[in-house]
């Protein structure tokens, strides 16, 4: 099973969390470009230029970390790039509601899960469910 290193994850929430106050307080969804373009480029290419640059801060081997599972990271990650795609979209659009929810919300799961909860963990757990569920149920 691929994993990742608890505290690069740890340093993606930290600069979502960042450029959500920093876009917040401005008005502007400009930084959000920031793990926005980093989170969009480990999706389609695996490589995360953040991480890279975090990766030779850490004091011990990757591996001698709490390791994250990389597959539930990857779907946290297509839900941070949304919320952060539409924030950035509907700043573009001057739709200041929906860029300050969308905001809002993706800084809200970063820190949630930085404090010990992960939503999108949980969300793909009751998707998981959902579609065993529904599986099971037509078999018979």
């Amino acid at each position: 099973m691929k994993t990742i290193p608890k505290p690069l994850v740890t340093a993606n929430q930290w600069t979502i969390i960042l450029s959500v106050i920093i876009a917040l307080s401005t008005q502007s969804a400009w930084i959000l470009f920031i793990p926005l373009i980093a989170n969009l480029s480990s999706l389609l290419t695996g490589v995360h230029p953040i991480l890279i640059i975090v990766k030779r801060f850490l004091s011990k081997p990757a591996n001698q970390y709490i390791q994250e599972e990389y597959t539930q990271l990857r779907f946290n990650q297509w839900l941070a790039v949304g919320f952060l795609l539409v924030a950035s979209i509907s700043f573009l659009l001057n739709w200041s509601i929906l860029f300050n929810i969308a905001t809002i919300m993706v800084g809200l799961a970063a820190l949630i899960a930085i404090l010990g909860f992960c939503i999108g963990c949980f969300v793909r757990f009751q998707y998981k469910q959902w579609k065993y569920r529904r599986t099971k149920s037509a078999a018979h």
